[in-house]
């Protein structure tokens, strides 16, 4: 950690010194950077659960439809 690449960027209202948090990759630290680059392409750790896979939205609709088909001939 100690080597990691610094910031650097300059803060204006404190003491104008370069910031000297760790850089992510497009060079500047999370405060300064914007947004994180994010977890890398093809990572399997990032994949939590497949609730909102297209799928799991067709099984749910699906069983949906036919609680409404069951419903209404209930009610018939």
């Amino acid at each position: 950690m100690q080597n990691a690449p610094r910031c650097g960027a300059r803060t204006k209202r404190r003491n104008g010194k370069p910031c000297q948090s760790p850089a992510m990759p497009n060079g500047r630290c999370r405060m300064h950077g914007g947004l994180s680059p994010g977890a890398p392409k093809g990572n399997q750790n990032a994949f939590k659960h497949g609730r909102y896979s297209a799928r799991s939205i067709a099984e749910r609709r699906q069983i949906a439809a036919l609680l409404r088909e069951m419903r209404g001939d209930v009610l018939r």
